[in-house]
């Protein structure tokens, strides 16, 4: 649980929800879910432009922070990437 009682599942819908009211784009996965000082830190992946073949497809990597109670503190983009692209 959070400190605030909260589970972390209800901590990452919540700042889904935000992020993609925010942005108007919506979240394909959440690759990181990490404790971040008195807050959380997510790394979501999201599909910035949208290709034929799906494999080149745009993504992004954004970084969202919520604080201890699960108040949405911001987001921003870390990487954009092909969707087909391996990392090495």
């Amino acid at each position: 649980m959070a400190e605030n009682g909260r589970s972390p599942a209800g901590l990452m819908r919540d700042a889904r929800a935000v992020f993609e009211e925010l942005t108007e784009k919506d979240i394909e996965s959440v690759s990181a879910f990490t404790k971040d000082g008195d807050g959380w830190k997510l790394l979501v992946e999201v599909l910035e432009l949208e290709r034929v073949p799906d494999t080149t497809s745009l993504m992004a990597t954004y970084c969202v922070r919520v604080d201890g109670q699960g108040g949405f503190l911001g987001y921003e983009q870390i990487r954009r990437y092909a969707r087909g692209q391996i990392d090495g």
